[in-house]
């Protein structure tokens, strides 16, 4: 015991420690503590993370190609009531449970998440000579990045209601059911 206190002792009068290095002493132990737990930790676990990767990650997360050529309509264009001509809705659900139009079908667009190639197959094996999509508007409209994605996927005469839901709300089209 003797011992210890002598040493102790010697320690502290040898060395002047000032307050700003106990600080980052103590931040250093800590640190090294923290992370011999933690990786003591991993390695007890059976589905533990690699230190060092084995394959290769995606870092960035690739966004739908939305380069197609589109043309834009007004909200009060007669390729509405076509039967010749397909309506999709661009929204999301809850939007188009304000507004929808009834020939409207209902193809959710994600700006990160492609389009379904099942979905595209079925648009393009339809025959429908027009192929008309709004969304809700916004800037930008998911209605016209939709038409976009559609239209770079080889779907061919591809339209877009500018303003979307909104400008056909304001327009009061016939056939569209506020609920």
């Amino acid at each position: 015991m003797y011992r210890i206190k002598k040493y102790i002792f010697l320690l502290s009068t040898q060395q002047v420690i000032t307050p700003w290095r106990i600080v980052f002493r103590d931040a250093a132990i800590i640190i090294f503590i923290c992370t011999l737990i933690a990786c003591i930790t991993n390695l007890l676990r059976s589905d533990g993370i690699p230190f060092i990767q084995k394959q290769e990650y995606q870092i960035l997360v690739p966004c739908p190609v939305t380069t197609g050529e589109v043309d834009a309509v007004t909200a009060g264009t007669a390729l509405i009531y076509d039967d010749h001509v397909i309506v999709i809705d661009a929204r999301q659900i809850n939007d188009r449970d304000k507004f929808k139009l009834d020939k409207a079908i209902h193809i959710p667009y994600d700006y990160l998440t492609p389009v379904a190639s099942e979905i595209i197959d079925s648009i393009a094996a339809s025959g429908a000579r027009e192929i008309l999509v709004f969304g809700d508007g916004s800037d930008p409209d998911s209605g016209e990045q939709l038409a976009r994605e559609l239209a770079g996927n080889g779907i061919k005469n591809v339209s877009y209601i500018k303003g979307g839901a909104k400008a056909m709300i304001a327009k009061k089209l016939g056939g569209a059911t506020n609920e």
